[in-house]
């Protein structure tokens, strides 16, 4: 099965984040992503043999951090992999101390992680053909309560949000 770990917005925030994949998805000539599948990605972990599974979930109940406030007010693109994207001007800590408790669980665990830095971002609209500047955009408040693991169904494009555990127990 194919997971990762994300934070998944709730209704008010997908709809916001909606409206400027679809101001963006014009600006950069590209396809936005569908509401439903708005996320913010925190460790890609890709096909995982379902014997596997109680590890991912050990990480999880491992990983550490206090509740936050994401604000997301700039968008851009990411010219190598084609895609526009929504972000903070300042992440907060609590968000780096998840991604990286996270991070540290799984590869304690024997996961193997992509070894760039994390890039906080809510991807919003892929194939872009004109890059999109790093810029302001009206702010968009996100208290997320808890993080995912998230089943994406290879062939299908679903996501399944598998499981949740509650921020706030850093």
């Amino acid at each position: 099965m194919r997971l990762f770990f994300a934070l998944w917005p709730g209704e008010r925030v997908r709809a916001s984040l909606a409206h400027v994949a679809g101001t963006l998805a014009s600006l950069a000539d590209g396809k936005p992503i569908p509401g439903a599948k708005i996320h913010l990605t925190l460790a890609f972990l890709g096909e995982i043999e379902s014997e596997r599974l109680a590890a991912v979930r050990d990480a999880a109940r491992q990983a550490r951090a206090a509740r936050f406030e994401l604000v997301l007010d700039e968008a851009g693109s990411f010219r190598k992999a084609g895609v526009a994207w929504a972000g903070s001007s300042h992440v907060p800590a609590a968000l780096a101390d998840l991604q990286s408790s996270l991070d540290l669980a799984l590869r304690a665990r024997g996961f193997i992680l992509e070894d760039r830095p994390f890039a906080a971002h809510v991807t919003l609209v892929r194939r872009v053909s004109t890059i999109v500047p790093r810029g302001p955009m009206p702010a968009i408040r996100w208290r997320p309560r808890d993080f995912a693991l998230v089943r994406s169904e290879t062939g299908t494009g679903r996501y399944t949000v598998m499981e949740t555990w509650p921020l706030g127990r850093g």
